[in-house]
């Protein structure tokens, strides 16, 4: 076994075949909340919830226990390179990988035990290399490409035909995708507008939807939005500029809504420098990103209004930002007004529900993967407590114990 540094356990402990976790409180994921129950884990599965008497392998009785933290966006392979900045150039695959070995460490110490990674090939390469080697991360579902208006055209200012896009859905799945990510709108830099027609958001979910993938879209702009919607697609991340009506229209469609309010465009400005100057990082693409937050919170806000909207948690992690996810819950109960209990609903049971995984993860209960987290304090009286992660478990591994 690896020794560790500090207060947190940085390499696994095996536990023994059947575990049992007391914790002074329990949020079952679902929306409800107990006070001290025993967990019983066999191997990576819950076996049981409820009353116990005498002794337990853990007894946490100032934790909050949880399900594993979800987020469905991220990009777990970005990272700033040797000279401190976004800018990778000359790095092998090997060097990318160890970065992303540090963003997945990284991110399930702070009790993140799922992500969606949309995504590049390499993150099938870093889901492997965890598992070989039994590294501290998350479980990592992929997109494995992104693709947008031209994939598969052959000529970079030529749109893709319908049939084009098509065969790119297909190739995605052959090579390992869990979930497609498509650009409806341009980048928020860039102003957001519409990219993709709606004749190949048609031809692009709809492809997905038979293969039996998921469509994960980004989209500003209203048009955007409105469009995949209609064409199906699945989720829809971002919205910056998403009007009361398309807000309606994913309701009633039982579209996913990932509004992004409470990291990406904080940590893009906290990092500045070391982003400005590369690609389509310039002076006003940050001026852009600076007048969005305000934006994005009232669409949240709106969001929130709406009956029936699944808004689920994703926080675009991008470099800088990993380990960091859960920002985003702090800032949309702080600034957003979500109830504590409704934000951690979004980051357990219905982010697991969006990934078609709700039977498996997303919740405390038997015969679920024993994915849990232990905070300090109570995070319904202050969500501030989601920081203070002092235990995390995944599929009945332990990654950290400070108790």
């Amino acid at each position: 076994m690896l020794a560790c540094s500090g207060p947190a356990l940085l390499a696994m402990v095996q536990p023994p075949p059947t575990i049992t976790i007391r914790a002074g409180r329990l949020l079952d994921g679902r929306g409800a909340s107990a006070g001290s129950l025993v967990v019983t884990i066999a191997g990576d599965k819950i076996t049981s919830v409820g009353s116990g008497e005498g002794g337990v392998t853990y007894d946490l009785p100032h934790v909050t226990l949880l399900p594993g933290f979800i987020d469905t966006h991220v990009h777990i392979l970005w990272h700033f390179g040797r000279n401190g900045r976004f800018d990778n150039s000359g790095e092998t695959a090997d060097d990318r990988l160890k970065a992303g070995i540090a963003n997945a460490r990284a991110t399930v110490m702070n009790g993140f035990t799922t992500v969606q990674s949309v995504g590049e090939p390499g993150d099938l390469d870093l889901r492997a290399m965890l598992a070989k080697d039994q590294l501290p991360g998350p479980r990592v579902l992929t997109s494995v490409r992104q693709i947008t208006e031209r994939t598969g055209a052959g000529t970079a200012n030529r749109l893709a035909t319908t049939d084009q896009l098509r065969q790119a859905i297909r190739d995605a799945k052959r090579a390992g995708a869990d979930v497609i990510k498509l650009f409806a709108s341009g980048s928020i830099r860039d102003g957001g507008n519409q990219t993709m027609t709606d004749e190949q958001l048609h031809a692009a979910c709809g492809e997905a939807s038979a293969l039996g993938l998921r469509t994960l879209v980004h989209a500003h702009s209203a048009g955007s939005i409105k469009a995949a919607v209609l064409a199906g697609c699945s989720q829809v991340e971002h919205g910056t500029f998403a009007t009361d009506e398309v807000l309606r229209l994913m309701a009633d469609r039982g579209t996913y809504f990932d509004p992004n309010v409470g990291v990406v465009l904080q940590n893009y400005l906290q990092n500045r420098q070391k982003f400005l100057g590369i690609g389509n990082y310039t002076e006003d693409g940050f001026a852009f990103m600076e007048k969005a937050i305000p934006i994005v919170k009232d669409t949240f806000r709106r969001a929130l209004r709406v009956p029936g909207l699944k808004v689920v948690y994703g926080t675009d992690a991008v470099a800088g930002a990993h380990g960091h996810n859960i920002e985003e819950a702090i800032v949309r109960v702080r600034d957003g007004g979500q109830k504590p209990m409704d934000a951690i609903v979004s980051m357990t049971s219905l982010s697991a529900e969006s990934l078609r995984m709700q039977n498996t993860i997303g919740a405390i209960a038997a015969g679920m993967q024993a994915d849990l987290v232990g905070v300090e304090g109570d995070p319904l009286a202050d969500i501030t407590a989601l920081r203070r992660v002092v235990f995390v478990m995944k599929a009945g591994t332990i990654y950290r114990n400070d108790r």
